[in-house]
């Protein structure tokens, strides 16, 4: 029997602790939201004073990171580039940077996405929490 991991209530705690962490050294307002490998929401959190569009872009980075199994980035430089036909629908709505996956033991396990800052600093601010499940 295959086993795999997956995130924990410490571990989600942990992701949404470092990019909290992270989004307030910045003195930026965001949304910051994890998933699990299929896209299902396990925490989301949105800071004082940061627009409520935010809570729903940054769930659906976090999912476009989770499914797709990289960063949401790599999605809009597709489009950028003209792949269009290469994406799926269900992924249209996170393609902007700050989604980025989160791994255990190498493996993908959830996805954690960010919203409310430039594209770099949600990347930076998710990618914080992403390496906070280590």
């Amino acid at each position: 029997m295959q086993t795999k991991d997956v995130l924990t209530s410490s571990e989600i705690a942990a992701v949404m602790a470092a990019a909290r962490t992270e989004a307030a050294h910045k003195k930026l307002t965001v949304s910051i939201a994890v998933v699990d490998d299929g896209g299902h929401p396990l925490a989301l959190e949105r800071t004082d004073d940061a627009a409520p569009i935010t809570a729903y872009i940054a769930m659906e980075k976090a999912r476009t990171a989770a499914l797709g199994r990289r960063e949401s980035k790599m999605f809009e430089d597709m489009i950028n580039g003209g792949r269009v036909a290469r994406l799926s629908v269900p992924l249209l709505n996170g393609i902007l940077e700050g989604g980025v996956p989160v791994l255990i033991n190498g493996r993908v396990v959830g996805g954690i996405g960010v919203s409310g800052a430039s594209p770099s600093e949600d990347a930076i601010i998710a990618k914080s929490g992403a390496d906070g499940a280590l």
